[in-house]
């Protein structure tokens, strides 16, 4: 009986592990979860380290542990003319199952998620190829055109069905979105799994507790870095968070003059006060966008009135994520600008001189 029940085990074993490629990078992981990921945190993308690297937004992956982040990386592609599709956790049979990422000739589906940086939702629109050069879209990517000279400029009009950050297809709340005809032709195109680095990547993460939700309650302190791996390093980006202000990895040394508390406690004030504008600006161009939806339904526009709608909509969140960040990069530099101000040494007073008695004495 035990031999029979090994000779079975062995056989599953070598079928999993012959099936091809192409359909394994397709397939869901065997991790199910009844409870859905938190919402994509806010960010800025670090600029790109140099020619030829695509980027690869961050996820929420999940371990023995809970959910954990993986911060957005920039990184080479297994092969030349290669694309990312990024991964998504979908709702199916009752819980929530992984759908692993994978690199392909086209961007394929990945469950109508908006992970911004020109993964819209549907395609991709950060860079193409052309020929055996990948050539950036600077419109959606942060890169430095004295060092990368493959580009151009495009704007982008969002495809995504959802005008939040919701990382999750199907289920209460989440993105509901199917693939397209062109991204189901794409699923039996050839695909390559994860890289090495890719890997080494988000198993570096899995090891950092500050990335469990359950610690940072869905706001990572790193939310992306310039390369795979390196969270400690320069050039990585922190989550925008209220309560806190978004400062370098590199803290100030040991041995640097002590802050005001009362500059710090205005600097707080600054930004918590920023924070409660933007939101409300946010959330009047929400409310904007919910009553355009709600009058196109009742008019019974068709599909492709209210899609131009949404496309639109989504270009203008898009652009408001980015003022936003803009916006408290500029204050944040104007404090830190203050900081410095106020650490240098005061010079102190020359000497007077003694004053001079001219008149002659009696």
């Amino acid at each position: 009986m035990r031999i029979a029940r090994f000779a079975c085990s062995f056989l599953l074993a070598v079928g999993i592990l012959t099936i091809p490629a192409q359909s394994r990078a397709q397939a869901a992981v065997g991790v199910s979860i009844r409870v859905g990921p938190p919402v994509l945190p806010v960010y800025a993308q670090p600029i790109c380290p140099g020619s030829g690297y695509i980027w690869i937004p961050g996820y929420w992956a999940y371990g023995p542990d809970g959910y954990f982040w993986v911060p957005g990386t920039w990184a080479e592609p297994p092969e030349v003319g290669l694309l990312w599709t990024p991964g998504y956790w979908g709702w199916q049979a009752d819980s929530y199952v992984w759908h692993a990422g994978y690199w392909g000739p086209e961007v394929g589906f990945y469950g109508g998620i908006n992970y911004g940086f020109g993964y819209t939702g549907v395609g991709f629109f950060g860079g193409h190829w052309r020929g055996s050069t990948y050539f950036y879209n600077r419109a959606v990517t942060n890169i430095n055109v004295s060092v990368v000279h493959n580009t151009y400029n495009t704007t982008v009009i969002n495809n995504s069905t959802t005008i939040n950050r919701v990382s999750f297809n199907g289920g209460q709340g989440g993105v509901n979105a199917r693939p397209t005809s062109r991204e189901i032709a794409s699923e039996h195109q050839r695909h390559i799994t994860m890289t090495a680095e890719q890997n080494q990547h988000q198993q570096a993460a899995s090891t950092n507790r500050t990335f469990l939700a359950s610690v940072n309650h869905g706001r990572p302190d790193v939310a992306a870095s310039v390369r795979p791996g390196q969270f400690d390093a320069h050039g990585v980006a922190e989550t925008a968070k209220p309560g806190a202000s978004n400062r370098p990895a590199s803290s100030q040394p040991s041995n640097a003059t002590p802050v005001n508390p009362a500059l710090e406690q205005k600097h707080q004030q600054q930004l918590d006060q920023l924070k409660q504008q933007q939101g409300q600006e946010r959330y009047r161009v929400e409310q904007k966008h919910q009553q355009e939806q709600q009058k196109l339904q009742q008019h019974a526009a068709d599909d492709r009135k209210q899609q131009d709608a949404q496309h639109k909509q989504q270009q203008q969140i898009q652009q408001l994520e980015q003022k936003h960040a803009q916006q408290q990069q500029k204050l944040q530099q104007k404090q830190q600008q203050e900081r410095q101000k106020q650490q240098k040494p005061v010079k102190p007073p020359s000497p007077s001189r003694p004053p001079h008695d001219d008149k002659p004495a009696a």
